[in-house]
C-alpha cells in the first residue's frame, strides 16, 4: 500500500511558509538584533538568498526522486549507507528538537495568563514542562488522519496564522515605529558584516520550513510544481521575516525596556520573554493579537515539523537504518503510523528534558546546527546523480557549489560550542544505529563527509567566535568558503558510487 498523493500546490506553499513562520520570526529576530542591530534586516535578506540556493538543490532532487523524507535518503543512492546514516542522523536531530522548541514557545505565550508556568528566570517550571509535553502530544492528531486531512487543515489554519502574523508586524510598526533606531545608534550595521553574518544562522532556523516540501514530495499530486512551490515559499518567508525585523528594530522603545539607547547587545536580556509580546504591552488590542500569535503560531509550526520529521524516520526505515516498523503504513490513513508514534513520544521526552534550558535562543542555535550540516550533503548528491536526471536546473553545477558553500558558512557561523555539540550528537547517534543495524558498507565513500564535519568544527574552534580566536572573522569565513568549494565539494562528488541508479516511483513505493 503506497502513500497517498493528496497534497495540492497551495497545500505545499502554505505547508512551507506556515511551517517556517513560527518561533523563528518571534524569537530569532530579537537574537539577531542583539548580534547585528538593524543589520538583522540585511541578515534576513541574505538568509533568504542563501536558502534559495539550498532550496533549488532540493527542488532538482525532489522533482527527480519524489520520495517521502527524500533529503534524508538521496545520499543512499549516490554514496551508500554510511554517508546516508550520517546525513539522516543530522536531519533527524534537527527535526527532533524543533517540535519541542515550538511546544515550549507556546508555554511561553501561555505564561502571560499563567505565570506559574515559568520560573523568575524564564525557564519552565515542572508545570510548564508537563504542559509542553501535553502540547507536543497534541501535535500528533493533526498528522494521524491522513495526508489529505493534514493538507486541508494546515492550509486553512496556516492562511489564518499568516494573516495574524502580518497584522502583528504591521500593528507594531503603526504604533511604535521609529526610523531613528536604524540610523542613530551606529547606523544600519553597528557591528559590521561580522555581526550580520553571525546573525544568519538564527535566520536559517526560521527558513527551515522549505525543507518540509521535499519531505512530502511523495505525497503530492503536483510533482511538476515542486520546484515552483519551493521558490515561492522562500520568497514568501523572506518577505514576512524582513517585515518582522523592520517592525522589531523600529519598534524598540529604549526607555520602556530599561536600556540605554543603542545597546543592541542587551536586547535579548531586556526582552527575556516573547519579544513581540513585550513590545506590545502598552496597547491592549495589540497585546491580545501578540498573545494569540505567540500561542497559535508555534503550535502550527510544531505539528507541521512533527509530520515532516516522521517522514525522515520513515525514510530511515526504508533504508534499514532503524526498525522496519518505521516504514509501516496505517491501513486506513496511509501514514507512517509507527514512525509518528515514536517521533511523538521521543519529542515529548525531549520537551520535558530540555525545558530547564535558560533561553529558547540557546536551544535554537545549538540543537539545529546538525540540520545545517545535513544541508551540505544534498548539493554533492545532486551533482553526483544529475547525469541520470530528467529534470535539471539551468546552471545546476554553480547552484550546487554555492549551496554547499552557504551550508558550510551557516554551520561555521553558528560558532562554538554549537557545532561540536551537534557533531558529537550526530557521531554518537550514527555509531549506535550503525552498530545496531550493521552499517558497514561504503565507509570509504563517507570519509569526505566525516572529515568535512571535523573541518567545520576545527574552524569554529580557532575562529574569532571560537575557543582560541586565532583567526579574525573575515579570514576564517574566507577559509571556510574556499576550502569547502575547492576541497570538500569535489572530494564529495568523487566519492560517489560508480554505478548510480535513480529509482523509479514504483521502486520507491515498493521500498
Amino acid at each position: 500500500m503506497p502513500l497517498k498523493k493528496e497534497l495540492s500546490y497551495l497545500n505545499l506553499i502554505i505547508l512551507g511558509i506556515a511551517g517556517a513562520v513560527g518561533t523563528g520570526a518571534l524569537f530569532s529576530t530579537a537574537g539577531m538584533a542583539s548580534s547585528a542591530g538593524p543589520g538583522a534586516v540585511i541578515a534576513w535578506v541574505l538568509g533568504g538568498i542563501f536558502y534559495l540556493f539550498i532550496g533549488l538543490t532540493y527542488s532538482e532532487m525532489s522533482m527527480n526522486i519524489p520520495e517521502a523524507g527524500g533529503p534524508s535518503r538521496y545520499s543512499v543512492y549516490s554514496h551508500g549507507r554510511a554517508t546516508n546514516l550520517l546525513n539522516a542522523m543530522a536531519d533527524l536531530v534537527w527535526y527532533l528538537f524543533i517540535p519541542p522548541i515550538e511546544a515550549l514557545a507556546v508555554v511561553e505565550g501561555l505564561s502571560y495568563f499563567y505565570p506559574s508556568l515559568l520560573t523568575p528566570s524564564g525557564t519552565p517550571t515542572i508545570q510548564g514542562a508537563i504542559l509542553g509535553v501535553i502540547l507536543l502530544l497534541l501535535f500528533v492528531p493533526f498528522n494521524y488522519f491522513g495526508v489529505g486531512f493534514f493538507g486541508k487543515s494546515t492550509t486553512s489554519i496556516g492562511i489564518g496564522k499568516l494573516a495574524l502574523y502580518v497584522a502583528l508586524a504591521l500593528g507594531v510598526m503603526a504604533l511604535y515605529f521609529s526610523a531613528r533606531n536604524f540610523s542613530a545608534y551606529g547606523g544600519i550595521a553597528p557591528f559590521g558584516f561580522a555581526g550580520i553574518f553571525s546573525a544568519i544562522p538564527l535566520a536559517m532556523f526560521a527558513f527551515g520550513g522549505i525543507r518540509v516540501i521535499p519531505d512530502y514530495a511523495e505525497e503530492t499530486k503536483v510533482r511538476h510544481k515542486l520546484a515552483a512551490a519551493i521558490i515561492v515559499t522562500v520568497i514568501g518567508q523572506t518577505l514576512i521575516y524582513v517585515l518582522f525585523s523592520i517592525a522589531f528594530v523600529g519598534g524598540i522603545n529604549w526607555s520602556a525596556v530599561s536600556l540605554s539607547p543603542g545597546n543592541w547587545t542587551a536586547v535579548t536580556n531586556a526582552l527575556p520573554g516573547n519579544p513581540f509580546v513585550d513590545l506590545s504591552q502598552s496597547n491592549r488590542a495589540l497585546l491580545i493579537l501578540a498573545l494569540i500569535v505567540a500561542i497559535i503560531g508555534p503550535f502550527v509550526t510544531g505539528y507541521i515539523y512533527l509530520g515532516a520529521g516522521t517522514r525522515v524516520l520513515f525514510a530511515m526505515g526504508r533504508t534499514g537504518l532503524v526498525s522496519k516498523l518505521m516504514k509501516e503504513l496505517h491501513s486506513t490513513y496511509s501514514i507512517p503510523v509507527w514512525a509518528l508514534v515514536v517521533f511523538g513520544v521521543v519529542g515529548a521526552i525531549l520537551t520535558f528534558l530540555t525545558a530547564p534550558i535558560p533561553t529558547i535562543y540557546s536551544l535554537i542555535s545549538d540543537a539545529v546546527v546538525a540540520g545545517y550540516l545535513g544541508f551540505a550533503v544534498n548539493p554533492v548528491v545532486m551533482i553526483s546523480m544529475r547525469k541520470q536526471f530528467k529534470y535539471r536546473l539551468p546552471g545546476g553545477p554553480i547552484i550546487a557549489v554555492l549551496a554547499f558553500v552557504f551550508s558550510s558558512l551557516i554551520a561555521f557561523w553558528s560558532g562554538w560550542p554549537s557545532v561540536p555539540y551537534s557533531v558529537v550528537v550526530i557521531a554518537l547517534g550514527s555509531a549506535v544505529f550503525g552498530v545496531l543495524y550493521r552499517v558497514k558498507q561504503n565507509l570509504f565513500n563517507s570519509l569526505w563527509y566525516m572529515v568535512y564535519m571535523l573541518f567545520i568544527t576545527l574552524m569554529t574552534y580557532i575562529g574569532s567566535d571560537g575557543a582560541l580566536s586565532l583567526l579574525n572573522f573575515y579570514l576564517a569565513t574566507a577559509l571556510v568558503a574556499i576550502v569547502s568549494a575547492a576541497v570538500f565539494f569535489p572530494w564529495g562528488v568523487k566519492s560517489s558510487l560508480k554505478n548510480i541508479v535513480v529509482p523509479s516511483e514504483e521502486e520507491i513505493e515498493r521500498s
